[in-house]
């Protein structure tokens, strides 16, 4: 079931989503055996989970209100609260701990135990390897935290999914609410159920499904980020508009240009409606937990993967993304799911939001002579578990699963896609 309402006047324009959803268990054995004597038991049940996905502006400001309809006090004592920062946001928001502090200070039967923060390292080395949820683990053993405490993480999507691992470990669950701080963390990344780190020279090799208690995606966080990092979230957009929104990907194709010049109007637009798809989707597929090997939400990442660890992530995750994307539009044409204008809409799409369509890894050759992009399969065949299943656009808002990479196809998709970018 999903939830979408505009909050009353009073708070600010904040949104909420609200993202609930139920688990079950994995399906279950065969109640007879060959072998008499056994007793089998039959073990099932099912879990729901909801959490709010708030979005607004300014979330520290003294007016503001979203924060206090997360933080609510509770029978019995006080709960307390403890704050890691992105050194990357802290480094543009000189004062944010600071600000976090009397924010949380105000809010009744609530302790914050550290109020300046920790500071978590951004971007990918948050999660290279266990170092960030080990950190968590030792403060929450400092200052006493139990599983009704709080873990509050402002942060881009690799910081939140290191720190979010963390929280899912301690006492088997500290409640953990997120707030995203890039683009990419507001409309994907952050607003899921996934946490985990990079290792065994795999992404997410080491993670989990632990459900946030809530979200709170604050735009006032995006204005001071690098172009970078603005355009990165984008290619999350075009991702899922490709996909599942052919109306979405015309919004796009008519804004992507001036996104990325930096309209935050249009740039809240695609956050609200990306992260509506995105949540929809996990909602609704009846397998929030991924306990099968279709993953649509996925299109484009089975070689961006490959990319960012074999750039030495000299490309970004949006950025391998946005290649990902181009190149599996570029095999959908070539394989007849969309045409060669419509990978082309797709491709321009990327590139009018400055996001990169090709790299240079792309002509790289394994010792057989073959794409050494096609290396990523096995890993993502491996990350999925069970059959192989591709996401491709069939057509333009909509898709199909395929479950092999036809080589000639693949090597023209290549061609064409060199030759456009």
């Amino acid at each position: 079931m999903i939830g979408v309402k505009k909050a009353d006047k009073n708070q600010r324009n904040n949104y909420n989503v609200s993202q609930s959803f139920s688990r079950n268990a994995y399906p279950q054995p065969d109640r007879t055996s060959s072998v008499p004597g056994d007793v089998i038991l039959s073990q099932k049940f099912s879990v729901g989970f909801s959490f709010p996905i708030v979005f607004t502006r300014d979330a520290f400001a003294g007016d503001n209100s979203a924060l206090a309809g997360i933080f609510k006090p509770e029978p019995g004592g006080k709960r307390k609260i403890l704050l890691f920062v992105d050194s990357g946001v802290a480094e543009s928001n000189p004062g944010l701990a600071a600000q976090a502090a009397r924010k949380l200070a105000a809010f009744d039967r609530f302790d914050l135990v550290n109020p300046d923060g920790e500071i978590i390292s951004g971007g990918e080395k948050a999660k290279d390897g266990l170092y960030v949820p080990q950190r968590v683990g030792e403060l929450c053993a400092c200052h006493r935290i139990d599983r009704q405490s709080y873990i509050l993480a402002i942060g881009g999507g690799a910081m939140l999914d290191a720190v979010g691992l963390g929280a899912s470990l301690v006492h088997r669950g500290v409640r953990l609410v997120r707030m995203p701080s890039t683009v990419l963390a507001q409309n994907d990344a952050g607003i899921g159920v996934k946490n985990g780190v990079n290792s065994c020279g795999q992404k997410n090799f080491l993670g989990c499904f632990a459900p946030p208690f809530a979200v709170v995606n604050d735009f006032a966080l995006l204005d001071t980020l690098p172009d970078r990092q603005w355009l990165d979230g984008i290619s999350e957009a075009v991702k899922v508009a490709a996909i599942k929104d052919a109306e979405f990907l015309s919004f796009l194709e008519k804004h992507c240009a001036d996104i990325a010049a930096r309209d935050a109007g249009l740039m809240e637009q695609l956050i609200i409606r990306c992260a509506r798809l995105h949540v929809e989707h996990t909602g609704g597929s009846g397998d929030p937990f991924e306990t099968g090997s279709a993953r649509p939400l996925d299109f484009g990442h089975w070689s961006a993967h490959w990319l960012e660890v074999n750039s030495g992530n000299r490309l970004s995750h949006g950025e391998a993304v946005s290649i990902g994307i181009a190149l599996d539009s570029a095999y959908a044409a070539r394989t007849g799911f969309i045409s060669d204008d419509d990978a082309r809409r797709i491709i321009a799409c990327l590139k009018s939001a400055r996001l990169p369509v090709w790299d240079r890894l792309l002509d790289g050759k394994d010792a057989r002579g073959e794409p050494a992009v096609l290396a990523g399969l096995d890993s993502f065949r491996e990350h999925l578990g069970g059959e192989l299943n591709i996401t491709l656009p069939c057509p333009l808002g909509s898709k199909r699963e395929i479950h092999a990479i036809d080589g000639e196809a693949f090597l023209a998709a290549l061609d064409f896609l060199r030759a456009i970018s």
